[in-house]
């Protein structure tokens, strides 16, 4: 395979074929240790499409090696208080084991970026896992940087509470 025969397109929810294919590539990110190494669960299958579709703030980018899909990134609105404009969190970055290391999650981010761009957004955010260096080498290559205001009070931390 070669870059040349990947194609990058926004997710159409109504589409099936780019339904099954978002499904089928996010539960293989879930399956990965970087995605915490368990699939999704039968009701995120089931459901996933059709809420992301109810949510305007959401879009997604498949990226299709021919008709095989290989890579996807979800990212959703937000709202930057401090600049008063939307800002972008990449929610997912994912390329299929067989497919990483070709450029194919760089060509996904700079449509992210395009669209985030359209919105009008200040910024794009990302969490990454810290062991996870290669993806950590490429948001670092393309100028994702960690984020901080005032460097004595240090680098900002993502943290989470489950609600459930």
């Amino acid at each position: 395979m070669t870059i040349d025969t990947v194609n990058t397109v926004r997710v159409d929810c109504a589409n099936p074929v780019h339904a099954a294919a978002l499904v089928m590539l996010l539960d293989a990110y879930a399956r990965d240790p970087a995605g915490g190494g368990e699939g999704l669960s039968d009701f995120a299958k089931a459901h996933l499409v059709a809420a992301m579709a109810a949510r305007p703030q959401m879009y997604s980018i498949l990226a299709f090696d021919g008709e095989q899909p290989v890579g996807l990134v979800n990212c959703i609105e937000g709202f930057s208080t401090f600049a008063c404009r939307p800002l972008v969190n990449v929610h997912d970055v994912t390329v299929l084991a067989s497919h990483r290391g070709r450029g194919i999650a760089e060509r996904m981010l700079a449509e992210a970026e395009a669209i985030a761009r359209e919105r009008g957004a200040v910024k794009l955010t990302l969490e990454v896992l810290s062991g996870n260096h290669g993806a950590v080498r490429l948001y670092e290559r393309i100028g994702f940087a960690g984020y901080q205001l005032d460097p004595t009070m240090g680098k900002a931390m993502f943290l989470q509470k489950w609600l459930s």
